[in-house]
């Protein structure tokens, strides 16, 4: 399931599809930010994440 900035996809480790990048949301009304790396967009949700 891809995720985008400004989503709120819940608690968990999300992988920036551009450059690898580990974001960790630790609630379920934080908003994925841009990737401070290379301030993409789109996310993956970490396999073995709930």
């Amino acid at each position: 399931m891809e995720f985008h900035t400004g989503d709120q996809p819940g608690e968990g480790r999300y992988r920036c599809k551009n450059c690898g990048y580990i974001v960790r949301i630790t609630s379920d009304t934080e908003k994925l930010p841009a990737c401070p790396n290379c301030g993409h967009h789109e996310f993956e949700k970490l396999e073995g994440e709930d």
